[in-house]
């Protein structure tokens, strides 16, 4: 099964886009391959970029408060275990801590450091950290591995009160939603959402061994996924057999 997620506002754009990046650093920074390590950097860099939003830190921050006042409503209730509801408790606390002690915007220590902004600021000009334009940066990719490990870590580790949060904030997101096999006749689903109830995001999973691409779109009132074809020049056409997906709405 493939996983597809839709966010329904700018909020969880953002923070999708985050995570994304996150994961993309995660895997990158362990590696020994210079390029690697030029990509992470890289990374580095969009993740400063998209959490640059003057707003960012206060939204999550209110949002984790927010996600801790509705948990704790819960306690007395018999059906809900006590141990469960303290662990998720203790982790949001752990990410409000760590994000509101963080200063400034996201990566803003970073603006600090003179080489990191040198290549900043040509890593967007085609082919502009070759050795010639940022000698100091290509002699930094010919060290040891373990070293340049090392300095990606202490980098990386300025980020990660923000990386905790989207864990904990889109976690608990996504456990919030039920997921249901739908049909798509036709390959066409569409579905009106219940009033009353905002929802925030909409996962859609497909089988992998039909090769199929759904196109999702929705808002507050209906969701709607169109599933298509892939040629083989990447080309979506419209798939217009009769199928079925599983789909989640997570409010």
């Amino acid at each position: 099964m493939v996983l597809y997620e839709h966010p329904f506002n700018e909020s969880i754009r953002t923070m999708l886009r985050l995570e994304h990046l996150f994961d993309r650093l995660g895997q990158l920074a362990p590696r020994d391959a210079a390029v690697d390590h030029h990509h992470a950097i890289a990374t580095i860099f969009e993740i400063m970029e998209v959490g640059s939003r003057a707003d960012l830190k206060s939204d999550l921050l209110k949002d984790l408060e927010r996600q801790k006042a509705r948990l704790n409503s819960y306690r007395g209730n018999p059906s809900i275990s006590e141990d469960a509801l303290d662990s998720v408790v203790e982790k949001i606390d752990h990410a409000y801590d760590g994000l509101n002690q963080s200063s400034g915007k996201v990566g803003q220590s970073l603006t600090s450091n003179e080489w990191l902004m040198s290549i900043r600021s040509r890593i967007s000009i085609p082919g502009g950290t070759c050795e010639f334009d940022l000698p100091s940066y290509y002699a930094w990719q010919q060290f040891d591995p373990v070293r340049r490990r090392a300095d990606l870590s202490r980098w990386i580790e300025l980020l990660l009160p923000l990386a905790e949060a989207l864990n904990v904030l889109l976690g608990l997101l996504r456990d919030s939603g039920v997921a249901q096999r739908v049909s798509a006749p036709g390959g066409q689903f569409q579905q009106s959402l219940p009033p009353g109830r905002t929802y925030h995001l909409m996962r859609v999973r497909v089988s992998a061994a039909e090769g199929l691409v759904p196109e999702i779109t929705g808002h507050r009132l209906m969701v709607s996924v169109r599933l298509m074809n892939q040629d083989a020049e990447g080309r979506l056409r419209p798939h217009t057999a009769d199928s079925s997906f599983e789909l989640t709405l997570c409010a």
